[in-house]
């Protein structure tokens, strides 16, 4: 039975910790779009996306992630996310993500190449022969059109778990570090969301 304070007729209810998820990504608006659609007051998850302002190299998006940390900290059940690009970022900038993920069990890492709109092309479709960003987003507007990176669609939230199932088939081995050709570890990070 749950325990009485002051003689008060109304059990006292201990309120549970919702687990956090700290998202600092190199867009911003379409992922912190799409990351914030996993949101709901029924979960038990709670997603907090940093805003990048103009700021969209791979040292400031970990630049906001320490300083996120430092700022407010970072409980044990929780989790921090670093989710870049490819794009033309050098290994030097990479590795320094990767490294930074890597010193904590709950800290992450997520790299999508050529960008993050293919891990939104595997929403709907098995993404092959996607040579770089341009072929993207092409394909994507075939399932989305009219799509910008200003709006993220409710469309897309049906094929999560596709997606899930399309990138996980694609990082096979998993990739120690992030994926060289055309691939996403997004994945990796929605499954602990979903």
């Amino acid at each position: 039975m749950p325990k009485l304070i002051n003689n008060q007729s109304r059990p006292f209810r201990y309120k549970a910790h919702r687990k956090i998820f700290i998202i600092a990504a190199e867009g911003r608006r379409t992922e912190p779009q799409y990351f914030n659609r996993f949101n709901s007051s029924k979960s038990v998850i709670h997603i907090e996306c940093l805003k990048s302002g103009t700021d969209s190299a791979p040292r400031d998006v970990l630049k906001r992630m320490r300083t996120r940390i430092k700022e407010k900290g970072l409980n044990d059940g929780d989790e921090a996310w670093l989710v870049v690009d490819r794009d033309h970022w050098d290994e030097a900038q990479l590795k320094e993500l990767l490294a930074w993920s890597r010193a904590r069990d709950n800290y992450g890492f997520a790299l999508s190449n050529p960008n993050f709109e293919y891990w939104l092309l595997l929403h709907f479709e098995e993404g092959d022969d996607v040579p770089n960003a341009a072929v993207c987003a092409s394909r994507l507007k075939r399932h989305l059109p009219g799509y910008d990176k200003s709006i993220v669609s409710d469309r897309l939230m049906p094929g999560v778990g596709a997606a899930v199932d399309r990138a996980r088939r694609k990082d096979t081995p998993p990739c120690a570090d992030w994926p060289r050709a055309t691939g996403t570890t997004v994945y990796k990070l929605v499954e602990k969301l979903l």
